[in-house]
């Protein structure tokens, strides 16, 4: 197995993870919602609780999508200043360059 296809199996190893987590959560929450209406009778507490656990993993896979979205979008924006940032940086270092091979050719003639 190459080392971009365990990447890959880890990150869907990950999202089911994520997913049975939320599926959890969602199942909890439903619980403890229907337990709060007494009246509801157990056909009307099953079709609350899977509703309600359906509506929380959209939810959930809703934020997931945003933040992957912001994480690309902070990911681009970081590594465009970091490239002019660099530039930058090599065109300092070439001037000082210039500058310091400037003088030595001037110290050199001078001396000559």
């Amino acid at each position: 197995m190459t080392d971009r296809e365990e990447r890959t199996l880890v990150r869907e190893i990950e999202g089911h993870l994520l997913l049975a987590a939320a599926q959890e959560e969602g199942r909890r929450a439903a619980a403890r919602t229907a337990s709060r209406l007494g009246w509801l009778g157990e056909a009307e507490r099953n079709v609350l609780e899977r509703e309600f656990e359906a509506e929380y993993v959209a939810l959930s896979r809703l934020s997931w999508q945003r933040t992957a979205r912001r994480a690309e979008e902070l990911r681009q924006m970081y590594e465009t200043r970091y490239r002019a940032l660099r530039q930058r940086l090599l065109a300092w270092v070439l001037l000082g360059g210039a500058l310091l091979a400037a003088a030595g050719l001037l110290m050199v003639s001078v001396a000559g």
